[in-house]
């Protein structure tokens, strides 16, 4: 502990030395050293924040593994020298957008000024846009790259940096690694060009958007439907996020003319003041637009996060009572719609990720559409569709974290499509009398009741991180031969790219590449994956079971044991 608090102090004292470093962030960091407990200090300064495959995600503040000016600075830098690598005598262009957090405007004007004062030219929003809109501009735009500042749906005391590429996807190999290398090979902020360039950083107009919302025109299906069904109330919230500058024109653009709005949630604050934290994904995030829902008798509510990539949405019952569907309930419902209404198989595809439910794969085997499945994480889809682009017909993606891409016009999980499509489904329902609610049961009695969980276990720092990677390697080097009670059939390792079959011994490999993930496939048909998080101090453990359901009258009874099921994986997860 004292050399480690010795090594920080080291680099603390750099950042006090260096004359790039503003007198305020000095002044914070004198504070931190100051300080008798020196935990914020080792947190602060113990690493680089690393610019990882996706970029940078931390906590905001003073310090080397913080978001802040400098590290911003370093990133861009890195990623200019790489842009201008890749495209020599080349006129670069890149896009950037940014979501409501804390400093997101300014992170982006940093980023802006880095890139401009390196001969490229930057094309800006000049406000808060969706993730999504983003990687359309990419494309419409025809840029080389792309930067997004957002933590996605992290608490507020965070902040991020995502870096796209030429076809409007976050960059995958070799691209992430170069640019890594490049990041890297800065070792002072004396070598990152802050002075900006103003005739190179130009305003993005509104035709982006005008094009954006034709695309999703195109993509809706049944417009008769929604015609007829215009007025069904709908209620969303952006949870003082991006999303409230396009969700609900996009819902008006496709003919919805009932949109109600969470009043309380609807100015854009990256304090997120009314929730505990801004993700769809927490119940305590859904609670507003759950009791709207019910005051105005609401069809369908629905909620996206701070940079609108994710959407959690909840179904009204019968009864009047909402559910909230999660993650893989909800984009099975949205294969089973898309894949039952596609007229034209003919060499169509959907992609999804190897932790969202294998209901899908199951349906789109019956329906007679192949369905891929990649590593967690849109980029890898986008990278897919890439690959197949020209070869096979792309129609939808999803993923567990409540990310879903309807049509190949954006490359990123996009919410804003993604709530015009989810009305368009719940119009489409009423026109069967029915809601998704009922939809739900029918999908699962027509081809099996799976049922999935996800455990988050949150380690925090220095030490969290070395007791997550501790974890990962006792599952690895000494995997269980048994989980309550059933055998452990096979064993899945992405990093090692290998398979085995406990039970016969034989292996084989796989076609991936390395990812930290584990998955443990059980002889009674349950599924357990395990990796760490790449953008929160979490280990994720993905819990799947699944039963028949022979007739809508036995759903309780089904949902019940596999409910039960649940809980001893998770107990027995928990315990490790």
């Amino acid at each position: 502990m004292n050399d480690l608090l010795e090594s920080v102090r080291t680099k603390a004292q750099t950042w006090l030395d260096s004359p790039a470093i503003d007198d305020a962030t000095k002044a914070d960091v004198k504070a931190l050293l100051a300080k008798p407990d020196s935990k914020e200090l080792i947190d602060n300064f113990y690493k680089d924040l690393e610019f990882g495959t996706g970029g940078l995600r931390g906590i905001m503040g003073a310090g080397s593994n913080c978001m802040n000016k400098y590290t911003v600075g370093v990133a861009t830098q890195g990623l200019a020298n790489y842009l201008n690598k890749t495209f020599p005598g080349k006129k670069i262009s890149l896009a950037i957008a940014h979501d409501s957090r804390n400093n997101s405007r300014f992170f982006a004007e940093v980023a802006a000024g880095v890139l401009s004062a390196n001969g490229i030219d930057v094309h800006m929003f000049a406000e808060l846009r969706p993730t999504p809109l983003l990687s359309f501009a990419i494309r419409y735009l025809n840029c080389q790259s792309g930067i997004v500042i957002t933590a996605s749906h992290n608490p507020k005391e965070y902040n991020g940096y995502k870096a796209y590429w030429t076809g409007g996807a976050q960059v995958v190999p070799p691209h992430d690694k170069n640019i890594i290398t490049e990041v890297n090979a800065i070792t002072s902020f004396e070598q990152v060009r802050f002075q900006a360039d103003a005739s190179r950083i130009h305003t993005i107009g509104p035709e982006v958007e005008k094009a954006y919302y034709e695309e999703v025109k195109k993509l809706i299906p049944n417009k008769e439907v929604i015609a007829r069904h215009h007025n069904i109330p709908l209620v969303y919230t952006s949870i003082h996020g991006a999303g409230i500058t396009m969700v609900p024109e996009c819902l008006k653009q496709i003919g919805f003319t009932n949109i109600q709005l969470v009043d309380e949630q609807k100015v854009p604050d990256g304090n997120f003041p009314t929730v505990p934290s801004p993700n769809p994904e927490e119940k305590s995030a859904m609670e507003m637009v759950i009791a709207k829902g019910k005051a105005v008798n609401a069809t369908m509510v629905m909620a996206t996060d701070p940079d609108t990539d994710r959407v959690g949405i909840g179904v009204r019952k019968a009864d009047g009572e909402f559910i909230l569907l999660n993650g893989n309930q909800a984009f099975c419902l949205m294969m089973y719609f898309i894949l039952k209404n596609q007229k034209d198989k003919n060499n169509a595809y959907i992609a999804k990720t190897i932790v969202t439910s294998e209901l899908v794969d199951t349906m789109a085997k019956q329906l007679g559409i192949a369905c891929y499945n990649t590593l967690t994480g849109f980029k890898y889809i986008a990278e897919l569709m890439g690959k197949l682009e020209g070869k096979q017909r792309f129609i939808a993606a999803g993923e567990e974290s409540y990310g879903y891409m309807v049509g190949d016009f954006v490359r990123d999980k996009d919410a804003v499509s993604a709530c015009a499509f989810f009305a368009a489904m719940a119009a489409s329902a009423t026109d069967e009398n029915k809601s998704m609610y009922d939809w739900l049961i029918d999908m699962y009695v027509d081809f099996g009741f799976y049922k999935e969980a996800l455990v988050n276990v949150t380690k925090k720092g220095q030490q969290g991180e070395q007791e997550i990677k501790a974890l990962m390697e006792k599952f690895r080097s000494n995997p269980p031969a048994e989980i309550t009670g059933s055998k452990v059939e096979r064993l899945l390792d992405y990093k090692t790219l290998s398979e085995k079959n406990l039970i016969t011994g034989a292996t084989s490999t796989l076609d991936f590449p390395n990812s930290d993930v584990l998955q443990f496939y059980l002889q009674d048909g349950s599924k357990l994956s395990v990796r760490p998080s790449g953008t929160e101090p979490k280990i994720k453990f993905y819990v799947s079971v699944h039963a028949p359901l022979k007739s809508k009258e036995d759903f309780a009874k089904v949902n019940a044991t596999l409910d039960e099921k649940i809980k001893q994986l998770e107990a027995y997860l928990l315990s490790v």
